[in-house]
């Protein structure tokens, strides 16, 4: 394994039983426990591993998403740009996403509620990526809207897309689970049904297979 992605907030929990969205009482500065935690299990599975959580940086919280190398050395940092209307904690980041190099291909990142925004703010990054790291804790009333709107993107810039959603828990909410990976024409390569991992081998742009 190349790289391994965890979902949106997944060392803190999105919410609540309480449905209480507040995450400020987890946040943390960028060398804090959550990021050394991140770096040591990247080291000891020897991969990439890309985990978001809970930053603090002076007055202001982000939702935030780093990921580290076999090393356990940061090669990105990411705070996500448009946080959902029930996260009134976090501050909108205001940088863009970094490109990097894995096992030869090129990687960059969103966080969830920032997929609406990414065809007009994050064009060049998408342009020269192979692959779109996507945590998310999706909410959907009815249906799954990833599916009308992952595709589109993925065929639009030619980059597979790595979406590592939460799993179903307390709170029950729709859209929940299903974590997938789709290829740079926007077809399904691995989904969970049930499992917590899902899995998939991607050669980069036009050159994807299971």
């Amino acid at each position: 394994m190349d790289i391994a992605v965890l979902p949106e907030a997944s060392l803190d929990g999105y919410a609540s039983p309480e449905l209480d969205f507040d995450l400020t009482r987890f946040a943390e500065p960028l060398d804090g426990p959550a990021c050394r935690a991140l770096s040591d299990l990247a080291r000891r599975h020897g991969c990439h591993l890309a985990g978001s959580w809970v930053e603090r940086s002076a007055d202001r919280c982000f939702n935030a998403m780093t990921v580290f190398d076999p090393d356990g050395t940061r090669v990105a940092h990411y705070r996500k740009r448009h946080p959902w209307y029930p996260e009134r904690w976090a501050t909108p980041g205001d940088g863009a996403a970094a490109v990097f190099t894995v096992a030869g291909l090129r990687v960059t990142l969103a966080i969830c509620f920032d997929v609406h925004f990414l065809a007009n703010e994050a064009a060049r990054e998408l342009d020269q990526a192979d692959v779109l790291l996507f945590p998310s804790a999706w909410v959907d009333e009815d249906g799954d809207g990833r599916a009308e709107v992952l595709p589109p993107l993925a065929r639009a810039f030619d980059v597979a897309i790595v979406n590592a959603n939460w799993g179903p828990g307390v709170p029950r909410v729709r859209g929940q689970g299903g974590s997938r990976i789709l290829g740079p024409d926007g077809q399904l390569l691995a989904v969970s049904c049930g499992e917590l991992r899902v899995d998939a081998e991607l050669l980069g742009k036009g050159r994807t297979r299971h």
